[in-house]
C-alpha cells in the first residue's frame, strides 16, 4: 500500500463515500471479483482499483496477468488463489490490454479459484457487461464470476481540475445472455452531490454490524486526517487483529 491513494483519501475528496468503501473492503476480504468502467481517460478506474485492492488481506496475492497461454495453464495447474489482475480490456495496443481469446483464457483460469480485477470503457453498468461477455465471446457461466462492476465518471474540463464520483456499484448475480442479473448497491445523486444507498449485498458483507464498524474506522480515519498508506495500513491491521480475537 506504500506510496499509493488510499480508499480513505478517495472517499475525503468525495470519490465515494464511507459506506460504500466498507462494502468495497469488504468484498477484497471476501475475495469478489470486480470490474471498473468509465468511459473516458483519467477518470480513474485504475487508482480506484488498487485502493480497493489494496485494503485486501496481506495473505491474497494478486497476480499480474496478460492471458498468455503458458502463464494461464501454469496459475490454474498451481491453483494459488488470489487476484488475477489484467490491465484493462481493451483493444488498444498498450501492453497489459487484452482482447478477445486472452480475456476467455484469463475467465477460464478462475475456475481454479482465482478473482478477478479488471477495468474497461464502457458508459452503463450493461454495456461493460456486453464487453466482457458478449463482445469477448466469454459464456455466461464464466462471466458470472464477476460479482460487482463499479461506474465511475469524470468531470472538469483538464487535468487541473479532474473530480471523480463512483456513480454506481452493481452487485451482479449472474450474466444471463449476455446480460446482467443483479442490483444495484449505490448511486451518485448529481443534482445534492451525494451517494443513496439502493440495497444492502447479498453474496456478500452479510455482517452489517461488521459493515457500520469498518464504515466507522474510515470516517475517523478521515477525521484525524490519517489517510496515507501508511496510516491505513496499519488501521486496516489493527482491525483485522481486533475481529479475530472476537471470534
Amino acid at each position: 500500500m506504500a506510496n499509493a491513494i488510499t480508499l480513505v483519501e478517495l472517499v475525503r475528496n468525495g470519490t465515494l463515500n464511507a459506506e460504500m468503501a466498507s462494502v468495497l473492503w469488504a468484498a477484497v476480504d471476501e475475495q469478489v471479483s470486480f470490474i471498473t468502467a468509465a468511459v473516458p481517460q483519467f477518470a480513474g478506474k485504475t487508482t480506484l482499483s488498487r485502493a480497493i485492492l489494496d485494503m485486501r488481506p496481506p495473505d491474497v496475492p494478486l497476480h499480474e496477468v496478460a492471458g498468455e497461454p503458458a502463464v494461464m495453464d501454469r496459475l490454474k495447474a498451481e491453483a494459488r488463489g488470489g487476484y488475477l489482475v489484467v490491465g484493462e480490456f481493451s483493444r488498444a495496443p498498450v501492453p497489459g490490454y487484452i482482447w478477445g481469446e486472452p480475456v476467455r483464457r484469463v475467465f477460464d483460469a478462475m475456475s481454479a479459484g482465482y478473482s478477478l480485477q479488471t477495468t474497461l470503457h464502457a458508459p452503463t453498468i450493461e454495456t461493460a457487461v456486453e464487453q466482457f461477455s458478449v463482445i469477448n465471446r466469454v459464456p455466461d457461466e464464466d462471466a458470472s464470476r464477476v460479482k460487482l462492476v463499479l461506474y465511475v465518471e469524470r468531470y472538469g474540463t483538464n487535468l487541473s481540475n479532474f473530480w471523480r464520483r463512483l456513480v454506481e456499484v452493481y452487485e451482479l448475480h449472474k450474466v444471463e445472455n449476455g446480460k446482467p442479473i443483479g442490483h444495484p448497491l449505490f448511486r451518485w445523486q448529481p443534482e445534492t452531490d451525494t451517494f443513496e444507498k439502493l440495497s444492502d449485498p447479498h453474496q456478500f458483507g452479510r455482517d452489517r454490524d461488521d459493515l457500520a464498524r469498518r464504515s466507522d474506522l474510515i470516517s475517523r480515519l478521515i477525521t484525524e486526517e490519517r489517510t496515507s498508506s501508511e496510516d491505513v495500513g496499519a488501521a486496516v491491521a489493527d482491525f483485522r487483529a481486533q475481529s479475530q480475537r472476537t471470534l
